[in-house]
Formats: C-alpha cells, sequence, structure tokens
C-alpha cells in the first residue's frame, strides 16, 4: 500500500528515491562493447542468441518482413499511428530552427549554419513491453531535422521477427532500416559499426540497464540523448481532484517498472485518504499488477502539503520527469513552475495522453536533470558551423586588442598571429 506522508515528515531527497540500486552491469557491458568492436556481426547474432533466444540470418528486417507486418496489423491501430504521428510532426514542425548572418560591421560577416545529422540511430526497447510511440516520438523530430539516414535497432522475439506494430511505426514515421539487434550490443553497433550496420552520428532511445551503461560508455564515440533513469510522475492536486484520476495517472508510471517512482503532492488530507483506497481497488485490475504494486510500494507516496504553492516549489526543487497540476486553474501556475520535463495542466490532461496522442515529445529527462535537460526535440538532431570573415580593413582594427588579449592569457603565439598581418601590411 503507498505511503501517506506530511511534508515536514520526510526529506525532498527522499519524495523521488533516485539512489541507483540497479547492480552495476560496467564490467559487463564493457565486455560486450569490445566483442562487438572487435567482431562485428558475429558478435551481434551471438549475443541475439544468447539474450533473446533467436537464431538469426540475417540482421536487417526486409521489405518482404515490413509488407507482412503491415497486413498483420490492426487497421485501427494503423489509423491510430497516423493520428499521433500527425500531432507529433505538427507540433515539432514548430521547433525548426534556421541559421543567420550577422554585417552589421563594415567588412565583417559572421554566422551560423543548422545542419542536420548525416545518420542517427533510435534504440526501440523489447522485453516486458512494446513501444511504438517510442518510434514516432524518437523519429519524427529527426525526420524534421533533415537526418539522411534514419536507423533502428530492436530486440527480435524467440521467432527472428519484431513486433509487427513497431514496424508499422518505423514506416508511418520514416524510417530508413530497421535492426533485429537489442541491448548493449546493438548500442555499440550503433557507435562503432559492424559489416551490417552503420556507424550513427548519434544514438537516442530509451533502454533497460544495459542500454544505458552501454550509451554512457560509448558517448563521444558517438553523441547520446540522455542517461534515463526509471520513469517518474508528479501529481500536484488539490480537493476537487476526483481520486480516481489521480490514483490511474500514478499506475500509468508505477506499470512501467517495479523502480519507477510515482507521488501526489496535495493540500487535502480528504484525498490523500481517498487516492490510497482507490490505488489498491485499481491495482488488481492490472495486467501489469505485480510491477505496479513493487513500485507503488517501494518507491510510491502521497504527501499532504499546507497549500498549493508550497506543492509547486516542491515541484521545481525535484524537477519531475512528468508533472500533473491537477488544478481548478493550472494555468495560473504554469509561470512558476521553473523545472519539470512536461507539464499536463487540468484534470482532462493525464500524462497517458503526452505518452501518446497530444504531439509534445514523451523521451524526458528525468532524476532531477530537468534543471538543467531538455525534452526530445528537433534540436536533438541537428549540429552548428559558426563561421567569421573579417576585410583586411577590418582586422587592422581589431588586431590590436587580439594580441593584447592573447598576451594577457601568455599566449605569444596567438598575439603573432594577429600582430604579422599588421607587420605584413606596414611592409613597403
Amino acid at each position: 500500500m503507498i505511503r501517506i506522508l506530511r511534508m515536514d515528515e520526510i526529506s525532498e531527497a527522499e519524495i523521488f528515491e533516485r539512489n541507483d540500486s540497479a547492480a552495476d552491469v560496467s564490467d559487463i557491458v564493457a565486455g560486450i562493447v569490445a566483442d562487438v568492436r572487435a567482431r562485428g556481426d558475429a558478435a551481434l547474432l551471438e549475443c541475439t542468441e544468447r539474450f533473446d533466444h533467436a537464431v538469426l540470418r540475417s540482421l536487417q528486417v526486409s521489405k518482404e518482413e515490413f509488407d507482412e507486418a503491415i497486413a498483420l496489423l490492426d487497421p485501427r491501430m494503423q489509423a491510430v499511428l497516423k493520428k499521433a504521428a500527425a500531432s507529433i510532426r505538427a507540433f515539432h514542425n514548430e521547433q525548426r530552427r534556421s541559421g543567420f548572418i550577422l554585417n552589421d560591421r563594415k567588412g565583417v560577416v559572421m554566422g551560423q549554419k543548422v545542419l542536420p545529422l548525416e545518420r542517427v540511430g533510435i534504440y526501440v526497447p523489447g522485453g516486458t513491453a512494446t513501444y511504438p510511440s517510442t518510434v514516432l516520438m524518437d523519429s519524427i523530430p529527426a525526420k524534421i531535422a533533415g537526418v539522411k539516414e534514419l536507423m533502428i535497432t530492436t530486440p527480435p522475439g524467440r521467432d527472428g521477427k519484431v513486433n509487427p506494430v513497431i514496424l508499422a511505426a518505423a514506416r508511418v514515421a520514416g524510417v530508413d532500416r530497421v535492426f533485429k539487434v537489442g541491448g548493449a550490443q546493438a548500442v555499440a553497433a550503433l557507435a562503432y559499426g559492424t559489416e551490417s550496420i552503420p556507424k550513427a552520428d548519434k544514438i537516442v532511445g530509451p533502454g533497460n540497464a544495459f542500454v544505458t551503461e552501454a550509451k554512457r560508455q560509448i558517448f563521444g564515440v558517438a553523441a547520446i540523448d540522455m542517461i534515463a533513469g526509471p520513469s517518474e510522475i508528479l501529481i500536484v492536486a488539490d480537493a476537487k481532484t476526483d481520486p480516481a484520476y489521480a490514483a490511474a495517472d500514478l499506475l500509468s508510471q508505477a506499470e512501467h517498472d517495479k523502480n519507477a517512482s510515482a507521488v501526489l503532492i496535495t493540500d487535502s488530507e480528504a484525498l490523500a485518504r481517498q487516492v490510497q483506497a482507490e490505488l489498491e481497488k485499481q491495482l488488481a485490475l492490472l495486467p501489469r499488477e505485480g510491477i505496479a504494486r513493487v513500485s507503488i510500494a517501494a518507491r510510491g507516496k502521497i504527501i499532504i502539503t499546507r497549500d498549493i504553492e508550497s506543492a509547486i516549489a516542491t515541484a521545481n526543487r525535484l524537477a519531475p520527469e512528468h508533472l500533473e497540476l491537477s488544478l481548478d486553474q493550472p494555468f495560473d501556475y504554469l509561470d512558476a513552475v521553473q523545472n519539470a520535463g512536461s507539464v499536463f495542466l487540468g484534470r482532462s490532461c493525464p500524462e497517458a495522453l503526452g505518452d501518446y496522442m497530444a504531439g509534445p515529445n514523451h523521451t524526458l529527462p528525468t532524476a532531477g536533470t530537468a534543471r538543467f535537460s531538455s525534452p526530445l526535440s528537433v534540436d536533438d538532431f541537428v549540429k552548428k558551423i559558426q563561421y567569421t570573415y573579417f576585410s583586411a580593413e577590418a582586422f587592422r582594427d581589431v588586431a590590436p586588442d587580439v594580441a593584447f588579449f592573447a598576451r594577457q592569457e601568455g599566449l605569444e603565439a596567438h598575439a603573432r598571429s594577429a600582430l604579422v598581418r599588421l607587420q605584413k601590411e606596414e611592409r613597403p
């Protein structure tokens, strides 16, 4: 059963228990990464047989496999995928970025070019759940950015096939290639390249502890989106909130992972008791009850605070992945929110809406990193190149200051590289 606490009975560090309780897998992952780097496809095929119990002849999903998957898919699911994709595109199209040019000084031109990444790899989890939503959320911003080659890696089933809904989502999102490989070995393949899988410039997407550790280890060889922790939700609710709504929203995160954190902060003790009872009713109805119950018992909390303003202040210090404001006038509090991955306003806007159909991205900073990180966006799939031009006349005006500044840092060669141009001009 979820615990009910008063704000003065718990430290803020204990509200979201963000200590890394997972076993250290760094040595195991390092061995997998080194093996894939050394042996390429052979290592991938062995890992797939060992971890996914699938014997493969080819790592890449064929056109025939794509066509078969689409034919098998429920027509309503195909329609929902397209509807969700349209919402995601509409939101992320607003994030397009262009370069700029400054030439407000005579003889000086400066600017910035914004260019798409050449090749991106997206990791899509398998295992206890299937996430076509991740395919859409991670692929569509990349395509809007103009990424030239977009690849997915995802674990196959024991039959050696990828779940049809993953392939359908990949086609809707415009993914170029899908590979049947998961785990740390997939991240290594994307980072270093193999005979079948080209090296990616950036790797994005969530995964288990092995995937997360692999992303940590290959960072610098390729870029990554973020080091994601377990899912978390913080609901700030007043007395008018329906307890069934609050309980359902807490469970929407608890069913992800036994280490997920689901927290409600309210100024109503009556609501706290009602949500506690409602959670027990709803838990019994869940197919993933075992996971959700462990999460709620170990990491779930209902906290009673003196007022909504103090709850918002606490939320800012915690910087939750998902923040729901279940309040009468949620927009009155939006400006006060400074740290959160994604904010859901009002009583008719559950976090689950954001996971699938609303449009804003659901790949979000966790573990308090929303203090300095942002949701996945088009910006994650571009790079910037800056450029500078000075005419001889314009450089003559600034060269003495360049040399002076350089000498203040003790870098004489820097100073001379500026002054030599003046000396050249002074020669007859």
